[in-house]
């Protein structure tokens, strides 16, 4: 189980606070920070913001999957992120953005970070998987729906 390890319970916010990508970048870090205290949070912004500027990770309805490389990072983490409302992403479909997997790599950990990458898409290509992930009413719901999903691709 690759995505239950990456985006650990603790790192799960289902209502974001957030409208606008920049307020989402700092309150999905902060979230990683709580479970990462190493990690330097104004770097980390900076690098997804950097990411961001080559063009928006707001790949698929409703769906956006921030990630990078930092340096203060000694594996990778991620954090899901759920708004009933939306957010502001300036996603490619220009749709608002409901579900968000930040992923923060350790340098040199680029394999998996890919690997990550093309596990999370695997998943998101289950029919209905987002509306059932904005459904949820705890991180535990959504790691669980996610480590299901997940686990169900390898029967």
């Amino acid at each position: 189980m690759v995505l239950g390890e990456i985006f650990p319970r603790e790192t799960i916010v289902v209502n974001l606070e957030s409208t606008e990508k920049d307020e989402l970048f700092e309150e999905l870090v902060e979230s990683i920070h709580k479970f990462c205290p190493n990690l330097d949070r104004v770097a980390a912004v900076e690098a997804l913001n950097e990411r961001e500027s080559k063009m928006s990770t707001g790949i698929m309805h409703s769906v956006a999957v921030p990630h990078a490389l930092v340096s203060s990072m000694k594996k990778t983490v991620g954090a899901i992120g759920v708004s009933k409302s939306g957010i502001d992403y300036d996603a490619l479909d220009k749709a608002p953005v409901h579900v968000v997997f930040m992923i923060l790599g350790a340098d040199g950990e680029t394999e998996k970070h890919i690997q990550i990458l093309k596990q999370l898409a695997l998943v998101l290509q289950n029919p209905g998987i987002v509306d059932k992930i904005v459904r949820c009413e705890t991180a535990s719901d959504v790691f669980n729906l996610i480590s299901k999903t997940e686990e169900s691709l390898s029967e």
